[in-house]
């Protein structure tokens, strides 16, 4: 389970990174993506963008 929990961890901090690319393609505005603004910074939880990917990624890997 621990594992898992960091997996989900290090997916979130890499779709956080890539957000000004994935933007174009319409990710980041999905239901589920939440955005806010505290202690003067902008947060961002991509919740709904990492389902979205780790299914295609998953579609991906079982292709090959």
């Amino acid at each position: 389970m621990i594992r898992w929990l960091i997996v989900t961890l290090l997916a979130l901090v890499l779709i956080n990174g890539l957000m000004p690319f994935l933007s174009r393609f319409g990710f980041g505005r999905l239901p589920g993506d939440f955005r806010f603004r505290a202690f003067g910074r902008d947060w961002y939880i991509p919740l709904a963008t990492t389902v979205v990917l780790s299914l295609i990624a998953s579609g991906i890997s079982r292709l090959v």
